[in-house]
């Protein structure tokens, strides 16, 4: 009986959820841009400082998003053959934060290489 009522929640929560999280983003993007304004910034001023602000992003962010994928992915497989094998249920989730934070610190070297590279050239 309670499966049916979580089938039911699940999906009704979900959607709550979703819309709290755009109408949320709407509504500071809405106040950030009220804070411009009040700042006195013109219309060019403000194109100018959304352009800059996107322009200074990490150039490699893609890559370290696909390294940290690529470590989950891994501490996924890995988990659920270890699982499979050793009928112990605590080898996915170990496994899944352990080379995830892997993933977090091998990114954060890769960026650090390439940064270093960039700065040299």
């Amino acid at each position: 009986m309670t499966e049916g009522v979580v089938g039911v929640f699940v999906p009704i929560i979900f959607f709550i959820v979703t819309g709290l999280v755009i109408v949320t983003f709407l509504y500071l993007r809405s106040k950030e841009k009220q804070m411009l304004i009040e700042k006195g910034m013109s219309i060019t001023e403000m194109k100018e400082f959304y352009t800059n602000k996107t322009r200074s992003r990490d150039p490699y962010l893609l890559m370290k998003i696909g390294v940290i994928a690529v470590f989950f992915g891994l501490g996924l497989g890995i988990g659920l053959m270890l699982q499979e094998y050793s009928r112990y249920d605590f080898w996915v989730p170990f496994l899944l934060f352990v080379s995830t934070g892997l993933g977090f610190v091998v990114a954060g070297f890769i960026g650090k290489g390439k940064s270093k590279k960039e700065d040299v050239v």
